[in-house]
This record gives C-alpha cells, sequence and structure tokens, in this order.
C-alpha cells in the first residue's frame, strides 16, 4: 500500500489535503504541521509521495527538499509536491531547483489534487518495477557471465593439469600451486578480489608445456642446450594460449603464464626482466611453483624435505625471488602448508643423497 507523508504549516490545509485523499482511497497518510519534524517523519515512515508546503516558519519548503535530497539515492524516484498559494515564475523554479517533481497551487481543486497525487504515485509503481526489473536482469547477466568465466577458466584448467599429468604423477601440481600462490597473496596483504584471481590464475601457470614434446618433458636427465631452449618455450606459449582475452583472471593467468621464471637477478627467462618489473603475480607463482617442485617428485628429482625447501626459498631471496614475497613464504604458519605427507619422505629421500634442483632452480 502506497504511502504519503503531508508536511504544511496550516492545519486546515493538513486537513483538507487528507479528507480529499481519503475519499480517493489512500490509506497510510501520515500528517504534520511541523517543518522541523520533516526529516524525522520521512526516515520513519518511508513514504512513497511527498506533499510539501513552501512557506513555512523555522523551516521552508526549500529547505526541507534540500535536506531529503541528501536522504532520497539519485538513482530513486520518490516524487516531491509542492504545495503554495505563491504562483509566481521565481517560486516554481526555486522549488524545481530545489528537488520538487510538481507544483500545486492554492487554494486546492479536489480533482486536480487527486489526478496529480494519482499520476505521480503511478509513476514511483513504475519507476519501482523497471528498477527492480533491470537489478533482476543485471543479476543474471552478472550470473551468466560467471558462468561464462567458469567455464572458460575451467576448460584452461583442465588443459593445463591434462599437461602436468605428463610430468607429474597425480595431476595436482597445478592446483597446490593455485592453493599456495592464494596464501602467500593473502600473506602479503593483497586485497580478497586480487588473492582470489592469483588463486584461479596460478593453476595456468605451465599451461605451455602442453606444447612440449615428452621426449624433453619427461626426460631424466640434463637437457641440451638446444632442449633447454624448447623448454623455456613453454612460458611464452602459455601466454599465447590465454592471451586476447577480456576477462580479469586470464589476463592475470596470462602474465603469469610469461613471467614465472623470471628472476629477481634479471637472470631469468623469457625476457630476462627484474626487480619490481616482474609482475607481482608471477613473483608470487614463482615462489610457490619452485616450493611444490622442491616438495615432490618428478622424472628428474626426489622430493626435498619440507624444511630444506624452506630453506632453499630463503637462500634464493633476493636472486631468483623477491624478498619480501619470500618472508610472506617463510612467514606462512606450519598448518596452512599443504604438503606434511612429504616430510619423511623427503627426509629419506635427501639421506639418500637424491636432492637436486631441476633446471631452472625449482619448476620448469
Amino acid at each position: 500500500m502506497q504511502k504519503i507523508l503531508i508536511i504544511d504549516d496550516q492545519e486546515a490545509n493538513v486537513v483538507l489535503l487528507e479528507r480529499i485523499l481519503r475519499n480517493a482511497g489512500y490509506e497510510e497518510i501520515l500528517t504534520s504541521t511541523d517543518s522541523l519534524q520533516a526529516i524525522d517523519l520521512f526516515l520513519e515512515f518511508d513514504p512513497d509521495l511527498v506533499l510539501l508546503d513552501l512557506a513555512m516558519p523555522y523551516l521552508d519548503g526549500i529547505g526541507v527538499m534540500e535536506q531529503l535530497r541528501r536522504l532520497i539515492p539519485a538513482a530513486e524516484y520518490l516524487p516531491v509536491l509542492v504545495l503554495t498559494a505563491d504562483s509566481t515564475a521565481e517560486a516554481k523554479r526555486r522549488s524545481f531547483a530545489a528537488g520538487a517533481n510538481d507544483y500545486l497551487t492554492k487554494p486546492f481543486d479536489h480533482l486536480e489534487v487527486t489526478l496529480r497525487v494519482r499520476n505521480m504515485l503511478e509513476t514511483r509503481m513504475l519507476h519501482g518495477q523497471l528498477a527492480r526489473q533491470n537489478r533482476r536482469l543485471d543479476e543474471r547477466v552478472r550470473e551468466r557471465t560467471e558462468q561464462l568465466e567458469r567455464a572458460r577458466i575451467e576448460t584452461l584448467d583442465r588443459l593445463a593439469c591434462a599437461a602436468e599429468y605428463r610430468d607429474d604423477e597425480t595431476g595436482e601440481h597445478t592446483q597446490r600451486v593455485g592453493v599456495m600462490a592464494a596464501r602467500i597473496a593473502e600473506a602479503l596483504g593483497m586485497p580478497a578480489r586480487d588473492v582470489e584471481h592469483i588463486r584461479l590464475a596460478a593453476p595456468l601457470h605451465d599451461l605451455g608445456k602442453i606444447a612440449i614434446p615428452d621426449a624433453i618433458l619427461l626426460k631424466p636427465g640434463r637437457l641440451t642446450p638446444e632442449e633447454w631452449s624448447v623448454m623455456k618455450s613453454h612460458t611464452v606459449l602459455g601466454a599465447e594460449i590465454l592471451g586476447g582475452s577480456s576477462a580479469p583472471v586470464l589476463l592475470l593467468a596470462e602474465e603469469v603464464a610469461r613471467w614465472h621464471h623470471e628472476r629477481w637477478d634479471g637472470t631469468g627467462y623469457p625476457a630476462g626482466l627484474a626487480g619490481p618489473a616482474i609482475p607481482i603475480a608471477a613473483r608470487v607463482v614463482a615462489v610457490a611453483d619452485v616450493f611444490d617442485a622442491l616438495t615432490h617428485a618428478r622424472p628428474y628429482k626426489h622430493a626435498w624435505a619440507l624444511d630444506q625447501a624452506v630453506a632453499e626459498i630463503r637462500r634464493q631471496g633476493g636472486a631468483q625471488f623477491d624478498n619480501t614475497i619470500v618472508d610472506a613464504f617463510a612467514g606462512l604458519p606450519p598448518e596452512v602448508v599443504p604438503y606434511p605427507h612429504q616430510i619423511e619422505r623427503g627426509r629419506r629421500s635427501a639421506a639418500n643423497g637424491h636432492v637436486a634442483i631441476p633446471p631452472g632452480g625449482g619448476g620448469v
């Protein structure tokens, strides 16, 4: 049921207007002759229409509308019908400039009051319906966009997993890197949205491996210079596969794929970027990637113990890795490191003399 608020310092006008409106079928009506109460009544009653006298003591109609304007959202249509005996052009100009939607001069014509009120309430109702419809459409578009984004990411993620299955017996490396990268990003104090984007983008860091021949990717021994050149191309290949999207996560994934093997000291690949020139997401993923590669077995190495892997990450701070990110990684509480099952196996491997950093200092 639509609600009407009437503010007029003349009691007779208030009584007349209320009688007119009730005869027209409007029941939710609140009135006051004190303009200083207007804002409190507005906030309490939440009206659909305000009938407001222009000339009132203490606070006139212009002053009330100026206060109302600060309370009513710009996108919301809440009509104000000005009531006044002043029919001059200047009074109308001031009223409309202050936020009035219509103007009604005294003495009142019963039919005109009823028609103006009905039209303004119908307009508010239609405006509300349109706003709700637009919100529903916006929500559907947002949901559909998110669905498409998830489908796109999942498709590429499956490709990344397919590439990883070729040199990771579980195929879980990509997901572990995503989890660890997100934890490091969170420890760095990144906004939650950025942390989530890194979590989604990081698993795609080695997508380019899908184009690397098995003879090179699965080679147990040291790569020749020519083979190493092919192996390093997975960064550019991955970025090219991910390129061309306007989606924020895929843009970040392209960046991570291309630059996650750059080194802080400028001796990495593919472009030899150094220091802050390396995008921060790529710096974060570099640490997560190497840590995971060290703590899990690969065709060319056994798994390291956790303490040895952390020590190696620390040792490479300032050379391979950004020290700020190393500190964030090293400061993670033990319970968030998702590899407790690797501790004993890694220690046995180390005791047997099988510890070895793969080409490139960690993940290849």
